[in-house]
């Protein structure tokens, strides 16, 4: 098997090799530097980066176990988790919520007294999906606010969420590196040469450790089972949003729209467990608990 069986000249950073190929190395670590950086509109500036373990278990071993995409802190001790999300999930804003305890725990001093200060937490969802058609509104900052007077109550703790099926911008439309790197997110797997506007030595970098040419036997064979495994879940997905989007209706129509949506996700569930997918990627896919799908 070769890269002559690939039409794309670069990978898709939807697939989890993809996406922790460019992301989640020391190799490829400016990558992700500069990125939160464009991210954060000059909130701050991160000099360096030191990757944290990507898998977490609660404080108990009763708890359920997660595992990040890509969790790492700041020369100040911030938290960064980024996760790439190909798929709805009808609890996905939970499970957002969810993962950002692990590294709010984790600060929990032990053996001694603690005055529960914390360093900050940002949590970051790259969707292949919207949570609306209301607008083109496609960054999404999200901290805790005063209700009455709409002020940031606590700024510690910031989810970031991107739709990127809405950003449509053109490369003659790209101004700041935010969009630029919204552009190439959005466009990489189906360019076939560096684009014009990305002239800055960052993607000159990136568009080389994605070029697929490049990639050593091992790692070719790793990205196509990557990308065999997306477009298999990405089938069954839109194949069970149609059933399930029909199912939903009726559904609605007598017990209510909540009960047919979970249908729709045992559906999607059922599906991915024919393809032999594991318990934690249908978990992550669907937004249902372990003991959910075991029962189907």
């Amino acid at each position: 098997m070769g890269s002559e069986g690939l039409l794309e000249r670069y990978i898709n950073p939807y697939t989890d090799f993809g996406f922790k190929k460019l992301f989640g190395t020391d190799m490829n670590k400016d990558l992700l530097i500069s990125f939160l950086n464009a991210l954060l509109h000059g909130e701050q500036s991160i000099k360096d980066i030191t990757y944290l373990n990507t898998e977490h278990l609660g404080t108990q071993e009763i708890d359920r176990r997660a595992v990040f995409d890509v969790y790492c802190e700041n020369e100040q001790g911030e938290k960064f988790l980024v996760e790439i999300q190909k798929g709805e999930q009808q609890f996905f804003k939970d499970r957002s919520l969810f993962y950002s305890t692990f590294p709010i725990r984790e600060q929990a001093v032990k053996g001694k007294s603690w005055d529960y200060e914390l360093k900050a937490i940002y949590t970051i969802g790259i969707l292949n999906f919207t949570f609306d058609d209301k607008d083109n509104y496609y960054h999404h900052e999200v901290k805790l606010l005063d209700t009455r007077t709409k002020e940031v109550f606590y700024d510690k703790l910031t989810f970031i969420y991107l739709e990127m099926p809405k950003f449509n911008k053109s490369e003659l439309e790209l101004e700041t590196m935010f969009d630029k790197w919204m552009f190439v997110l959005r466009n990489l797997s189906g360019l076939m040469e560096r684009p014009a506007a990305l002239q800055e030595r960052v993607f000159e970098r990136l568009f080389k450790a994605a070029e697929i040419a490049g990639f050593s036997k091992r790692e070719l064979y790793e990205y196509e089972d990557s990308l065999k495994v997306f477009r298999d879940w990405y089938s069954v997905v839109k194949t069970a949003e149609k059933k399930g989007h029909v199912k939903g209706y009726e559904e609605g129509e007598k017990k209510g729209f909540k009960e047919g949506e979970k249908k729709k996700q045992q559906e999607i569930a059922r599906n991915l467990k024919t393809m032999g997918l594991s318990p934690d990627a249908i978990i992550k896919a669907t937004g249902l608990s372990s003991g959910e799908i075991e029962e189907i």
